[in-house]
């Protein structure tokens, strides 16, 4: 009787204490809800300082994705990029056989395609629509193919020699070096292989003829690029070559360094780039050779030589410049905080731009030079009232975003139904923490999925996603929730307010960074920048933005300057 009651007094005790756990974590997670009715959801926007900054030469060894060709921007002028990378054996320790007679070698790139627009034709084609292309569809270029004369040290991307490979000053290195070796490896007499080469997006068929045992079979190819390379120089490199430099992938790099690709205007041609498959790249031998001297049959083989990969990874450099920057753009300086009405966007050597929150009243003094310094750990005046309305006036903020209306008039279509006249918009922005080159914390927080099986569609909360107006059909925001961040800064009041970037991305998936060689750092400059998120390296593109300093008097654009809005709930 007694132990009956005893349990029972257990039970009850156990169950408040259940229950109040409940509450406390059900209070705990509704930290992050929209109140109820006595509550009122308001929007309020704070100050934001932003200027652009130049971006100086960049390291670009082994991006994921490699640009190719010439592209003419109408806003921000002509760009280049060439492109160089190592080779590797298929298999390593060959068996050529002997008398070997080489009928054909052929390089083949995969292009990217947009599976978003491809469709079936009723006899099994397909119309294919290239990806991440920029330029007239028909535009062509001058290219040339050569044997590398730069061998690339393996390093470590943390610790190696800042001073030897960048995407912007190599390139004619790399020319130079290539043209003592001999003259370019494309040698066919079709001009749409070199002189006048064009990405084409037509499928590639190839047939087998039927014969008297067997049917006509038909291959289908999607999109790539596909050149005929110069019998004589593979014969010498390869097929003469002693044993030993064929035995092993360390002394055949070193013997056969890679290929340069090198881009040129075609005539009067405007150009055109594309992101390539580099990596998945491979130049193939077709040959006849016996098995031995003896032998009474001739063999037809095959030598493949890759360009890229998972078992033998090679080294790259992408050389994407500015070769023609348009002199309506105004290029950003470096170690320049001065406040600009527009911010420029350009991926590759480009700019970037700094965002700074909330005022710039931090409290501080003159030193003994006359120069102002600010208190260690001062806030801005708008930082401190939040704070004080968080904690004594019970407000909740629940969601904050940066918004960044873009120009559209810049960068609009300039005339006519020319596609090079149109200024393709980067899909996405990317901001991260400027001052220790890492992401926020809303990027890590955020774990959605990608749209539509694009891999450069996820984290859509964190976003950064252009905005299409439903009428222009051309961007008209980009905006980036970084509500988790603002919320750090209102709770802890040690924690730093610090310098935010923002660039153009081509993958919101790579956050790591580049560094900027700072030899190019102008004289007398402080380094306000010293590395740059690789993502924007392998981007050609840019955007023009609206910035922080624009008078109110300017009453059509007053309104799209940059924004941080932060949404409260309010008791009443």
């Amino acid at each position: 009787m007694h132990n009956t009651s005893f349990l029972k007094k257990i039970l009850l005790i156990v169950t408040i204490a259940f229950f109040y756990s409940c509450d406390k974590e059900f209070n705990a997670i509704g930290d992050d809800l929209i109140g109820e009715n006595h509550f009122d959801l308001e929007a309020e926007n704070y100050s934001v300082t932003t200027y652009n900054q130049k971006v100086t030469p960049t390291a670009s060894n082994n991006l994921a994705v490699n640009a190719l060709g010439i592209y003419e921007n109408p806003v921000f002028g002509t760009s280049s990029a060439d492109f160089n990378t190592q080779v590797a054996l298929d298999s390593y320790a060959p068996s050529l056989g002997v008398e070997a007679v080489i009928d054909s070698v052929t390089l083949n790139i995969p292009y990217f395609i947009d599976q978003t627009k491809t469709t079936v034709n009723t006899d099994g084609s397909s119309n294919y629509v290239l990806d991440s292309i920029y330029g007239p569809e028909n535009g062509k270029i001058n290219l040339s193919v050569y044997e590398s004369g730069i061998f690339l040290n393996n390093y470590n991307a943390n610790n190696y020699n800042i001073s030897q490979f960048y995407n912007t000053d190599k390139s004619d290195d790399f020319l130079t070096q290539a043209q003592i070796l001999g003259t370019r490896l494309n040698n066919s007499t079709n001009p749409a292989e070199n002189n006048e080469f064009f990405f084409s997006s037509k499928e590639i068929k190839e047939i087998t003829p039927k014969t008297e045992t067997t049917a006509e079979v038909i291959k289908r190819i999607k999109p790539e690029m596909r050149l005929h390379l110069n019998k004589d120089f593979f014969k010498t490199k390869i097929f003469d070559a002693t044993a030993s430099k064929l035995a092993s992938d360390d002394v055949f790099k070193n013997y056969f360094k890679g290929l340069y690709f090198k881009v040129e205007k075609s005539g009067n041609e405007a150009g055109r780039m594309a992101m390539i498959n580099f990596r998945g790249g491979k130049i193939t031998i077709f040959y006849k050779s016996k098995a031995t001297k003896d032998a009474t049959t001739i063999d037809s083989k095959t030598l493949v030589i890759n360009l890229g990969t998972s078992s033998a990874p090679v080294n790259t450099v992408s050389l994407l410049k500015e070769t023609n920057p348009n002199p309506n753009y105004i290029n950003a300086t470096q170690n320049d905080e001065t406040p600009d009405e527009k911010l420029y966007l350009k991926g590759s050597q480009g700019s970037m731009a700094v965002i700074e929150l909330f005022d710039k009243t931090d409290l501080g003094r003159y030193n003994e030079n006359g120069v102002w310094e600010a208190t260690p750990n001062s806030v801005s005046d708008e930082l401190d009232g939040i704070r004080n309305n968080v904690k004594f006036k019970n407000w909740m903020a629940n969601e904050a975003n940066l918004v960044f209306t873009i120009d559209s008039q810049k960068m609009a279509s300039i005339t006519g139904t020319d596609p090079k006249t149109v200024t393709p918009e980067p899909g996405r922005i990317y901001l991260y923490d400027l001052d220790n080159n890492t992401v926020l914390t809303d990027y890590t927080a955020d774990l959605t999925t990608a749209i539509n099986g694009d891999p450069k569609r996820i984290k859509t909360v964190f976003s950064g996603i252009i905005n299409i107006d439903q009428t222009s059909k051309r961007g008209a925001t980009y905006k980036i929730r970084i509500t988790n961040h603002i919320r750090n800064l209102i709770k802890n009041t040690d924690v730093k307010n610090v310098k935010l970037g923002v660039v153009v991305t081509e993958d919101i998936n790579t956050v790591t960074s580049s560094k900027l060689d700072q030899t190019k750092i102008e004289a007398g400059s402080k380094i306000m920048i010293s590395q740059l998120p690789i993502a924007s390296v392998m981007n050609p593109l840019g955007t023009v933005l609206y910035g922080s300093n624009i008078p109110e008097s300017d009453v059509d654009n007053y309104a799209k300057r940059v924004k941080l809005q932060i949404y409260y709930t309010k008791p009443n």
